[in-house]
């Protein structure tokens, strides 16, 4: 449903004139997030104060237009982009690191916080935020929350809601809602913070959160382990965590991404080496130590090529730069891509790549592979060119059939990218009729008049 001009009058009385947005070149921005997906809001309102919230979704509820809520518009699943038109929230004025509490490990922060921001200001006070999504120096706290951001140190420090005790909610009806705690514990209730994260803007607008810290870690230390072939590097992350250590980094990289960035990087890749391992280790010094050469030792156990160790800040980073430039050198092989991130056991990993290998040659279309190798989430990129109907039908049955054999493996269909407008028709692979109807009795609950990012995540 179009916004009114009087109600447009309205929403400009509550922000100021100067935060309300309704030129096509102002706001045209702001209706695409990273899928590329582009939907035109009818206006755009920057608003500074839970209150000014408050107002816009009352009045949006009565009228019964569209709100949709927005970070930096980094999101890879279409969460952010106004699909029915309405109004976009922009959150970009709540963007104080309300305080930071040394003793009690927490900080108070506004939901259009930049995530790297808040993290260089924890560790500038001897504390450590631990969730990092590839986005991580764009994305907001606010939009790290809806989607429940994973990253590279899940495996050893867990995703966004590990760290979330509490947040101010506004709801759809106009109401202003403290949930959870500021404590380590607290069971008061159903809890409707862990509710809140992960639920893509669909049931709440989160202006500010109270977060979990932890100390930080005293040292790191990063290496590259190079194998003959993809199941030795499977077996070989088993067997390191296994083994008693748990790297904070362990990401896994196929034949095919080593291929492209082969002659990008100043690192010598072994001329045999199908598949790559990037392992950090964090902690105080002598665990680092013993567990680096418990790593070491399993690598060469497992039979690996080779392995390059670190040893300077420079050093890592020299390391790190073969993990950042896969996504770029992705499109050598087609101009497009459509990137998904399924997460399946750990010991299943192997089975996905040989099933996409498999696909990959029946349909002609390149599909590398690279992800978080201690927790089963792999970056699945089918690459193709969009204005090609041919190859985009044969990515659609591709989509399908790896949906279909990451289920029967036992693992879900987004382990970070949340379902938004890219999954949802597949959602019903995973939630059976029965789960699908209750989580839309929840969002009834919360917004009986559909206004908050409608057209998102059911099917």
């Amino acid at each position: 449903m179009m916004i009114l001009q009087p109600t447009l009058s309205e929403i400009a009385s509550i922000v100021g004139t100067k935060h309300l947005k309704v030129a096509h070149q102002e706001i045209s921005e702001f209706g695409a997030d990273a899928t590329k997906f582009h939907a035109m809001p009818d206006a755009v309102a920057f608003p500074g104060s839970a209150e000014e919230v408050s107002m816009i979704l009352t009045l949006a509820t009565r009228d019964r237009f569209p709100v949709v809520v927005r970070g930096a518009g980094s999101g890879m699943s279409g969460g952010a982009v106004p699909a029915r038109g309405g109004l976009v929230l922009a959150m970009e004025r709540f963007n104080r690191i309300v305080s930071i509490d040394e003793e009690n490990m927490v900080a108070q922060v506004e939901s259009g916080v930049i995530t790297a921001d808040l993290k260089d200001a924890v560790s500038a006070r001897g504390l450590f935020y631990p969730p990092d999504p590839a986005s991580i120096k764009i994305s907001t706290i606010g939009g790290n929350l809806a989607e429940c951001a994973g990253g590279l140190r899940a495996v050893k420090y867990g995703v966004t809601r590990d760290y979330v005790l509490g947040m101010k909610v506004v709801l759809p009806t106009g109401d202003i809602l403290d949930t959870g705690v500021e404590t380590m514990k607290g069971v008061a209730g159903y809890d409707l913070t862990r509710l809140i994260v992960g639920s893509e803007g669909t049931l709440a607008v989160i202006v500010s959160a109270t977060l979990r810290l932890v100390p930080l870690p005293e040292t790191s230390q990063t290496m590259l382990v190079f194998f003959a072939d993809l199941p030795t590097a499977v077996n070989t992350v088993t067997k390191i965590i296994q083994g008693g250590t748990m790297p904070a980094v362990m990401e896994l990289v196929d034949s095919l991404c080593l291929s492209l960035i082969r002659e990008e990087v100043n690192i010598r890749i072994p001329d045999g080496a199908k598949a790559m391992l990037l392992v950090e280790l964090d902690g105080d010094k002598d665990s680092v130590k013993f567990h680096t050469d418990q790593v070491k030792k399993v690598c060469v156990e497992q039979g690996c090529l080779d392995l390059i160790t670190a040893s300077t800040a420079e050093e890592a980073e020299l390391l790190w730069e073969a993990r950042r430039n896969i996504s770029p050198s992705l499109y050598k092989l087609r101009p497009h891509k459509v990137s998904e991130d399924v997460v399946v056991p750990r010991t299943k990993m192997a089975d996905i790549v040989r099933f996409l290998s498999g696909i990959s040659a029946t349909y002609g279309i390149p599909i590398p592979v690279f992800g978080h190798a201690g927790d089963g989430n792999l970056h699945v990129n089918i690459m193709l060119d969009k204005n090609d109907p041919e190859e985009m039908k044969k990515a659609d049955h591709i989509v399908t059939r790896l949906f279909e054999k990451v289920l029967e493996l036992g693992g879900t269909i987004t382990g970070e990218h949340g379902v938004g407008i890219t999954k949802r028709r597949y959602l019903h692979m995973e939630i059976p009729p029965a789960g699908l109807s209750l989580m839309r009795r929840i969002k009834l609950a919360f917004d009986p008049a559909g206004i908050l990012n409608p057209y998102k995540i059911f099917p």
